[in-house]
């Protein structure tokens, strides 16, 4: 089973440098030739491992909506495991998963926001689908937190926070955050500031 600590396979190095470029320079500002340079491969040896382009943002993004869902999953998996995990500690969990992929894979939320539209719809519809149910396992955890949140007002909340988490695209160049770790406490207490401002 592949762990965070093994090293990166070529499709791996492969995604993350496509989505880095596109990001940076739009889907159509970017060649198969330039990716394959920034892993050290010709351009068309690139189909030895996608079809195109195409294939590579459809990986991207259907790729992170599942991997999100996977990780809410497994969170709320392991606190039931625990049994008596109270559902903030459960929400805590969630939102420092959350953070965790907002400042780690950047370039995806910008790559969602500008070219979810270039997807064929049969991926752009599995994107929304997974995303939903995504938003949906944070609803019932935000309203065991708060009861008397409504199940649109949840939502709404929701949505908010996603909002102000994938905003990280805005705080400077890869690199340039002051400290991981403060940015992340930030993170963590504005989102629950949120909520907790909603749940009033």
């Amino acid at each position: 089973m592949a762990t965070r600590t093994d090293a990166p396979t070529r499709r791996e190095q492969i995604l993350k440098e496509a989505a880095r470029l596109f990001a940076e320079r739009g889907f159509h500002g970017v060649g198969v030739d330039e990716i394959g340079a920034a892993v050290g491969i010709s351009g068309p040896g690139l189909y030895r491992h996608f079809a195109g382009k195409d294939a590579m943002l459809a990986e991207l993004l259907v790729g992170i909506s599942g991997q999100l869902l996977t990780g809410a999953k497994r969170r709320l998996s392991e606190a039931e495991a625990d049994g008596g995990v109270k559902a903030g500690v459960v929400l805590d969990s969630l939102i420092e998963g959350h953070i965790d992929f907002a400042l780690d894979d950047r370039p995806l939320i910008t790559l969602h926001d500008r070219e979810l539209d270039r997807l064929r719809d049969s991926d752009r519809k599995m994107v929304r689908q997974l995303q939903r149910q995504y938003v949906e396992l944070w609803v019932g955890v935000v309203r065991e937190v708060y009861p008397g949140l409504g199940e649109p007002a949840a939502r709404s909340a929701v949505h908010s926070v996603f909002g102000l988490l994938n905003s990280t695209p805005h705080l400077g160049r890869a690199g340039a955050l002051a400290g991981r770790g403060p940015v992340a406490e930030l993170l963590h207490r504005m989102a629950r500031g949120a909520f907790a401002a909603a749940g009033e």
